[in-house]
């Protein structure tokens, strides 16, 4: 009877999505480790490299593509080989060492998505945690609570670090750069050789829609 009247208040529904979405944090992590995060297979799928028909034309005639000394392919632009892959990696990001892979071109989206997801389930969490401390001044008080403090402030930790993590990606995409590219800009050579800082920049909304769409 408690249950039936907790579900006709809607007290159920809350934890409900709760579990949900933390199900869904699960699956997308297993989900972005373990897909093909978009390696570069042979010289005819190389050729096919959508960025390089929107790069300006100049850094195009300036650089010469490439074969990685590592596994012989024919490197696409913005593709880098992971040495702890073994693969070339196309729109190469980073290799995260939570996930156990590379974020590339076709899992970097999903990514971003569990990013998203997992900062709910955080800054939930959060809410939930403070919600059960009734600060007290008291010793007894600390040695009762002293688990669901220190998960308290792990979950701050974590929700600074995701968060943070959330934004700089999101700065990146925004601007139509990776991570290897923002921060080894100078030893890129399509990019050390282009008139301008950023040529696959087209704006916000264009960089936007051609990322996630």
């Amino acid at each position: 009877s408690d249950l039936r009247e907790q579900e006709e208040r809607g007290e159920l529904l809350q934890p409900l999505i709760f579990i949900l979405l933390v199900l869904c944090s699960v699956l997308l992590y297993f989900k972005v480790s373990l897909m093909d995060p978009g390696f570069v297979k042979d010289d005819e799928e190389a050729d096919k490299s959508e960025e390089e028909g929107m790069v300006i034309p100049q850094v195009l005639s300036s650089v010469k593509m490439r074969r990685c000394g590592y596994c012989m392919v024919k490197q696409p632009m913005r593709a880098r080989h992971c040495q702890l892959c073994q693969h070339c990696v196309r729109r190469y990001d980073h290799h995260c060492p939570w996930l156990e892979n590379c974020v590339g071109e076709k899992n970097h989206p999903l990514f971003i998505v569990y990013l998203s997801v997992q900062l709910v389930v955080l800054l939930w969490g959060a809410h939930i945690a403070w919600s059960g401390l009734p600060f007290e001044q008291s010793w007894d008080w600390l040695q009762h609570n002293a688990l669901l403090l220190v998960s308290f402030l792990l979950i701050v930790i974590f929700t600074i670090i995701v968060l943070l993590l959330l934004v700089s990606h999101l700065y990146l995409i925004s601007c139509n750069t990776t991570t290897w590219e923002f921060m080894s800009h100078h030893r890129i050579s399509y990019l050390r050789h282009s008139e301008l800082e950023n040529p696959f920049d087209q704006g916000v909304l264009l960089n936007l829609w051609r990322f996630f769409c």
